[in-house]
């Protein structure tokens, strides 16, 4: 199959990029995603996929003894001005590709490792994001994803669903209410494994998952 296909529109959310970016400096990603990010990217081997790649923060924690390279992906004009900027520090070798998981421009079973952080709350459509990423991982190739998801407590689901209207207004296209576990395992993903914290409180549990094609 063809390595490129053509990425639907893709464009900047210029004042969301430059929020996200100052947050990042701050105590909550130092104490909580820091921590997570380090341990699920120092998984990846090989030739890596990183999807929505947003700002780059992930970059600094690839291990060069495990990964070959890396193909990161950003549908945000403005985030990838931070995220190129990260590259060139990043201890492997990134390249930059503008597109939404939606329309992946790379081969079938191409990568070894698939990485994944914050991404699926903002994806126009998560199953079709999720098949694409099987579509480009090899045969026993590897998802490592993080989270915000769901809420298992009922009420709390309410008032994910209640503010929902909001956030994706103003942060992004961010969805609090979307369940990524159970669409992971609707695109076709095996060998699942999960863990749940709710490090910045019940109304943003966090999902950890593992998974292979």
């Amino acid at each position: 199959m063809s390595q490129h296909r053509t990425p639907t529109s893709t464009r900047g959310h210029r004042f969301f990029a430059s929020f996200y970016e100052r947050i990042s400096q701050g105590k909550a990603e130092k104490q909580y995603m820091e921590p997570i990010r380090k341990e699920l990217v120092g998984q990846a081997k090989g030739l890596v996929l990183e999807v929505g790649a947003g700002n780059g923060l992930n970059f600094a924690y690839y291990n060069p003894a495990l990964v070959e390279r890396v193909e990161a992906t950003e549908p945000d004009s403005a985030m990838l001005r931070y995220a190129r900027t990260r590259a060139t520090a990043a201890p492997v070798p990134i390249k930059l590709t503008q597109t939404p998981v939606e329309q992946l421009p790379f081969a079938d079973e191409y990568f070894d490792s698939v990485v994944c952080t914050l991404v699926f709350c903002s994806v126009n459509d998560p199953l079709k994001g999720l098949q694409e990423i099987r579509r480009v991982l090899k045969p026993g190739g590897q998802l490592l994803l993080v989270e915000h998801v769901r809420a298992r407590v009922p009420f709390n689901a309410f008032i994910q669903d209640l503010i929902t209207p909001l956030t994706r207004l103003f942060l992004g296209n961010c969805h609090w209410n979307r369940n990524t576990e159970q669409t992971v395992q609707a695109a076709g993903f095996q060998e699942i494994t999960r863990e749940r914290s709710m490090p910045v409180g019940e109304l943003m549990p966090l999902v950890t998952i593992q998974a292979s094609r």
